[in-house]
């Protein structure tokens, strides 16, 4: 085989690819005869640069008589070989010439910049041409030198050009190929691609297995993405790249969902590697088109933080005609991409199929997975996680070990706050109508899986969860009541932080409710809104801006909690300021009123700790005499109990500590009292008062 490069054993697997680029070498070996003739070249370039008229005819005498210089003139003369078989493989330099009707002059700048990557021995010699050591990449300065119609190379000064707007030649300036002095060079992946084009996939593309499940796959929307793969124009009928947003649910299997569209269209589809830089993102695109293939591309990787968070932007590339999804979990994240063609939405796994996944994955579990398959809204990724984390027990797992397997994927951030409930179902001390309420409520969600699949309410109700508002005066247990429904159901449960999810910023609070929601509906969780009202307040007239992205937000509030499929609890102590439809929306209502002798008496009974003494503390007197809530009950317990432990001494507790712990809490509370009212304690009052 015929060198066609400086180093030994550098040929390149494409004929035509080999001719041109023995076109360069050839050029550039007789270019270096001329410069080391008796002459060596000016060490100042701009003398360089004014020789080159004033030697052009010598130059062209020595190229006619120098046995070297005219056997370089005669290699440099000879016509292409037949390269007909190379240009019928995709992707090959051959195949790219005949693709893009490339003129003489453009497959020599194409082969310009190729040689430095392909011959390592290549970038001294272009340094000697240009008479900088230090310059080692060829310009167009360079190629202008070496061919032979230098007013060829003008032609290409276009900055929308083909070997650009393809991702064929990269590293160049603002300029483009206008710029003399631009580093002409072909991306890595590119070359090896024009070069070896029959050769196996590079390991920065990865090639996408399509899906399996049919019910993935919208069959309707085939033919749509099938054009678009075989198109030459975009989705306004311009040559350009074509942009599929797929979406669907976290988790769910967006890059298969893809893969197998562009198969329905004989187009493989492959995905940047997790590995390759995102700047480095345009070459994987280029090579992509070469080799045929469709790409994915999660929009996270299109994410630009200087626009802002969150806001994606358009894949580099535009004018490479080539399909491109791009893979979303949310809608909003799409913005900042341009035009699109229609969105490919993959649907959620149903009961029956997160079922099937489930069996598969926990092939000894038994029928606890008909629950696992409705409290946790995994998509196959999900649910084959966990069941690889449970194998390595080497044995069936046990329900709890499931569910904490399970519950490890939940991640609010900060918008939420896990709460390990502190009470029991046995502590509420509540009248008999409202414990009787929140048994329905741990009845109903008890028996959800049943109803929605078994009953069949499912569908009618879109697989929807329960919603309660608990509403009261504060410390009456509605707190309390949310810790304890969460232990019976054995439920994860989630302080809603407001002042995360609340933004002043128009449109903030919507995308915090959205990510909220979005996380919440992958499983079944006991979400709690403490002091609803600041959420879901009444909506108010447009009088501005804010006023009406503030009815948006409560308009977006009651559509997503019609849609939660877990148990939300909302609470509040002032019912009359919530928006009406929240309050038609809501499956339970349960008014916490202040206790009465009787609940109080066991609330007070219930508070003092287990193993303190206190005999001394007529607790029939207390409940009878003051009427305050539970939570503050409570809070004069513990009070007493901080003031009356001292080291050494008896875990005792005194009426006298209690007494003066109830004064302090009616003061903080700014409720009057009178002597009178404290009866036989008047006298332990009086003397703390004496003492303020």
């Amino acid at each position: 085989m015929r060198t066609v490069a400086f180093l030994p054993g550098v040929h390149g697997g494409d004929v035509l690819a080999q001719y041109w680029i023995g076109q360069v070498t050839w050029r550039l070996r007789r270019e270096v005869c001329w410069l080391w003739r008796a002459m060596p070249p000016a060490a100042d370039r701009a003398v360089d640069a004014l020789d080159l008229m004033r030697y052009e005819a010598e130059k062209r005498a020595f190229f006619a008589s120098d046995v070297t210089a005219r056997h370089l003139s005669d290699l440099v003369a000879a016509g292409p070989p037949d390269a007909s078989a190379d240009a019928d493989i995709r992707g090959s330099f051959g195949w790219v010439v005949r693709e893009l009707e490339l003129q003489p002059v453009e497959r020599f700048i194409l082969a310009v910049a190729l040689l430095p990557i392909a011959d390592s021995a290549a970038g001294q010699v272009i340094a000697t041409c240009l008479n900088d050591a230090s310059r080692t990449v060829p310009t167009l300065a360079l190629v202008q030198r070496l061919w032979d119609e230098p007013d060829d190379v003008l032609r290409c000064f276009d900055p929308a050009h083909q070997l650009l707007r393809y991702g064929l030649l990269a590293g160049l300036t603002s300029g483009g190929l206008s710029d003399w002095q631009a580093p002409l060079r072909v991306p890595p992946l590119v070359a090896s691609q024009l070069l070896f084009a029959d050769g196996k996939l590079p390991a920065a593309l990865e090639a996408v297995v399509p899906a399996a499940q049919s019910s993935a796959i919208d069959h309707a929307a085939i033919a749509r993405v099938a054009a678009a793969l075989t198109a030459d124009a975009g989705p306004h009928g311009q040559p350009g790249m074509r942009l599929v947003p797929v979406l669907g649910a976290t988790g769910a299997p967006l890059a298969k969902v893809a893969a197998a569209y562009a198969e329905q269209a004989g187009v493989g589809t492959v995905k940047p590697s997790i590995a390759l830089p995102r700047d480095q993102l345009a070459q994987a695109l280029t090579t992509a088109w070469l080799r045929g293939q469709a790409v994915y591309l999660p929009v996270t990787m299109l994410a630009n933080p200087s626009v802002g968070e969150g806001i994606a932007e358009a894949p580099p590339l535009p004018g490479l005609p080539l399909t491109v999804f791009v893979g979303a979990y949310e809608g909003a994240a799409l913005r900042g991409l341009g035009p699109t063609l229609p969105a490919i939405v993959v649907a959620p796994l149903t009961y029956a199929e997160r079922l099937t996944h489930w069996h598969r994955a926990l092939p000894t579990a038994g029928p606890e997975l008909s629950e696992l398959a409705r409290r946790f809204r995994y998509e196959e990724a999900g649910i084959a996680r966990v069941g690889r984390e449970l194998a390595t027990l080497g044995r069936p797992p046990r329900v709890d070990e499931m569910l904490a397997a399970a519950r490890a994927d939940l991640d609010f951030g900060t918008l939420a706050q896990l709460v390990t409930p502190r009470f029991k179902r046995r502590e509420l001390m509540l009248p008999a109508a409202q414990d009787a309420q929140i048994a329905e409520i741990i009845a109903a969600m008890t028996n959800l899986t049943r109803v929605h699949y078994e009953w069949g309410t499912a569908h009618a109700w879109n697989e929807g969860g329960l919603a309660a508002l608990f509403s009261g005066p504060p410390g009456t247990g509605k707190t309390m009541a949310a810790e304890s429904i969460a232990s019976e159901l054995a439920l994860p449960l989630y302080r809603i932080d407001l002042s995360q999810v609340v933004n002043k910023y128009i449109g903030e609070t919507e995308k915090n409710l959205r990510r909220l929601f979005d996380a919440a509906d992958s499983a079944d969780v006991v979400l709690f809104f403490d002091e609803a009202d600041a959420l879901f307040g009444k909506r108010t007239e447009v009088t501005d801006a804010h006023d009406r992205y503030a009815n948006l937000e409560i308009s977006y509030l009651l559509e997503r909690m019609e849609r939660f499929k877990g148990l939300a609890i909302l609470a509040t102590n002032r019912k009359k300021d919530l928006d009406d439809a929240f309050l038609r929306r809501l499956r339970f209502a349960v008014e916490f009123p202040m206790p009465g002798a009787d609940e109080r008496l066991r609330i007070w009974r219930g508070a003092i700790p287990e193993g303190v003494d206190a005999t001394d503390v007529d607790v029939e007197f207390l409940a009878q005499r003051f009427a305050i809530a539970g939570g503050h009950i409570r809070g004069i317990v513990f009070q007493a109990c901080l003031q009356s432990a001292s080291m050494g001494a008896p875990q005792r507790l005194t009426m006298a500590a209690v007494v003066r712990a109830v004064q302090r809490e009616l003061d903080k509370l700014e409720r009057a009292t009178s002597l009178e009212q404290f009866g036989p304690y008047a006298a332990l009052v009086a003397a703390q008062r004496t003492t303020r």
